[in-house]
């Protein structure tokens, strides 16, 4: 049988996206409650029970992507309110769901059966997954708790909700002086055409405010363009921040936990909260010599410029990294942008995954879609001929859109049921490229190759990116070895005349990268450190906390009246949680030291890696997926090289 894709509306009428969610996510609430009743209905110790508990899976995980999808992209409001509003509601539902009494004793009735040989391979792994998860939200807890949870769980759903749409709908600009585009590439300064006043606008959106803060020579304008970006959310989310933490934490005590981080750590790779904090302060440890290296180099250099100066802050940071990279390392970011032509950095990437994964991207050209600026492929596994899924690419920026670079699942694959669809969404422009946005789209594009190459499992809760959260960020950080590899970019990476990028450049890119690597590890343990002590802590004044987090933790000085939590959306999501991307990026490393550097396109390790780590999805732990891959457990020795060398 032959699996058709998701049918979207054709039409961009707002009326017909609104008809969509209706018939995709408000009509699976009865069908999800007809199931409940089934599955309810079974008799105990029924086996097909867990068969229902799937089935329902499969509608409620529907549901929610297309209106998680949708009120984050589409370009009308009404649309992504209405997205919001259903969000609540599935959300709702998995609440009660989830503190079912009666569902739970179905499911808890199959304990300590072997149900493998009966449902087939994982069905063991997808009971024991159900009831911890029916136990870590209370459902085993008296009736007064578990309508305390309740509350609990809805109003996080609504702060959280809050949360990002203060970000998302926060974006703003600041007016510079138009001098203030010195040192800009002549397409940014196309760009920005200069008002009667004699200001440009630089907008919060990652292609305005990313190149000015690198290229700008103007420092006092540079200093206005990141302060109005650190204070993306601010006022309003200071306030939600505080209850969406407070309520955390109130779920977390009433569970009977010691707080959130240990609550949401148990079912990660670490463990516990107080493994997060050590991992953050070794990790912060260990990269202090390399950072502190570094940034005597940079301040040095800002000297010429400004005498005196004792500490550079956040808003000289990216350009002086940018000047010490062109002067030391003969690397000038506007020199390397002309190789990489959003076109073919597109085309670039479909080719390489598709060489390295064997896999093919037809394009789906008259697919439908909620923009028309997205890009769709159909994804074929060239051994077999067989359709894995389809890939939808919405990369460029646009009013109301999610303002970061993230992969969005929209279907999950079920295998002989739906196909998976998942959908990349960043804010790259639409000319040339700076080398660190290709090397964000490859690490985004293996979150998407994970989705669908996992989406062939026949229980919903094996698809896709279902490992442990602080595995999910590996396979992403190692694909990105192959945006710093010459004998890969050469594939597509040429300039106006069609030369390929020089080998010798490129030898410099990775030599000028290597440089930062102390600050960048203690700058993403600065974010760590808000992550997990804003939870841990809950502080009365948030900023005042941020402050002194930044002074333990980042190379740079902060920035006066600025409030980085508040547009700090992984708070969001990940929560106490931020440590797993430099926990991931150990794991990367020793997956990435399989491979052969001196041809990164060899077949063999490639396929082997694509069938035993991404298309196992959840199917077992991670580290057993990696075990499996490398031939032994994963340790910490090639990070430790890395961060080192």
């Amino acid at each position: 049988m032959t699996l058709a894709p998701l049918t979207l509306p054709t039409s961009a009428d707002p009326a017909d996206w609104l008809a969509f969610l209706d018939a995709r996510s408000r009509a699976a609430l009865p069908q999800a409650e007809g199931l409940v009743d089934r599955l309810r209905a079974h008799e105990a110790g029924d086996p097909a029970a867990l068969t229902t508990w799937n089935d329902l899976g499969v509608v409620l995980a529907n549901a929610s992507n297309s209106c998680g999808l949708l009120s984050q992209v589409h370009p009308d409001a009404g649309v992504r309110d209405e997205a919001e509003k259903l969000e609540t509601e599935l959300h709702g539902f998995r609440t009660r769901l989830m503190l079912d009494t009666d569902v739970y004793a179905r499911l808890a009735a199959l304990e300590g059966r072997s149900l493998d040989d009966v449902l087939g391979e994982g069905a063991d792994r997808v009971l024991a997954d159900a009831l911890r998860a029916f136990r870590r939200s209370g459902v085993d807890r008296d009736e007064g708790t578990r309508e305390v949870l309740r509350g609990l769980s809805e109003r996080e759903n609504d702060l959280s909700q809050a949360f990002s749409r203060n970000i998302r709908d926060g974006a703003t600009s600041t007016r510079v002086p138009a001098a203030a585009l010195d040192g800009l590439p002549a397409d940014y300064v196309e760009a920005h055409p200069v008002a009667e006043d004699g200001t440009v606008e630089i907008t919060t959106g990652y292609p305005d405010t990313h190149p000015f803060l690198a290229f700008s020579t103007d420092r006092e304008a540079r200093r206005a363009v990141m302060t109005t970006f650190l204070n993306l959310g601010w006022p309003a989310n200071d306030a939600v921040l505080a209850d969406l933490l407070a309520v955390r934490e109130e779920e977390a005590r009433t569970l009977g936990y010691s707080g959130w981080p240990d609550f949401d750590a148990e079912v990660k790779m670490i463990g516990s909260g107080d493994a997060i904090a050590a991992f953050v302060s070794k990790i912060a440890a260990d990269a202090t010599d390399s950072a502190a290296r570094d940034a005597a180099l940079l301040t040095e250099r800002a000297r010429q410029d400004h005498p005196g100066l004792e500490r550079l802050d956040v808003a000289d940071a990216r350009h002086y990294g940018e000047v010490v990279r062109r002067e030391r390392f003969e690397v000038d970011a506007q020199q390397t942008r002309t190789y990489f032509d959003f076109t073919r950095v597109r085309q670039g990437l479909l080719d390489v995954t598709g060489r390295l994964f064997g896999l093919t991207y037809t394009a789906v050209p008259d697919a439908p879609s909620w923009h028309d600026e997205v890009a769709v492929y159909d994804v074929t596994l060239d051994d077999t001929g067989e359709i894995l899924g389809r890939i939808h690419l919405d990369l460029h920026p646009r009013p109301g859109k999610y303002n970061h670079a993230a992969q969005f699942d929209l279907v999950p694959g079920v295998a002989g049921r739906q196909l998976p669809e998942g959908v990349l969404v960043c804010n790259f422009g639409r000319g040339l490229m700076e080398h660190s946005e290709v090397v964000t789209l490859f690490h985004e594009f293996g979150h998407l190759l994970h989705h669908t190459l996992a989406g062939r499992h026949a229980w919903v809760r094996f698809s896709g990116v279902a490992t442990e959260w602080d595995f999910v960020e590996a396979p992403s950080q190692m694909l990105e070895e192959w945006a710093w590899d010459h004998g890969v970019l050469a594939t597509f990476a040429t300039d106006a005349a069609g030369e390929p990028i020089p080998a010798d450049l490129v030898d410099r890119m990775r030599e000028a990268e290597e440089f930062g690597k102390g600050y960048y590890a203690r700058t993403q343990m600065f974010y760590a450190a808000i992550s997990y002590w804003l939870h841990q802590e809950r502080p009365a004044d948030l900023t005042a906390r941020v402050a002194e987090l930044s002074a333990e933790y980042a190379t740079w000085a902060q920035l006066p009246d600025t409030h980085f939590h508040c547009g700090f959306g992984h708070l969001g999501g990940y929560t106490s949680a931020y440590y797993t991307y430099m926990w991931s990026l150990v794991i990367a490393k020793d997956l990435f030291s399989a491979f052969d550097t001196e041809d990164l396109f060899a077949p063999d390790v490639a396929r082997r890696y694509r069938d035993t780590v991404l298309a196992a999805g959840g199917s077992d732990d991670a580290a057993v997926l990696v075990e499996r891959f490398l031939g032994r457990p994963y340790d910490n020795r090639a990070f430790t090289a890395w961060l080192e060398s």
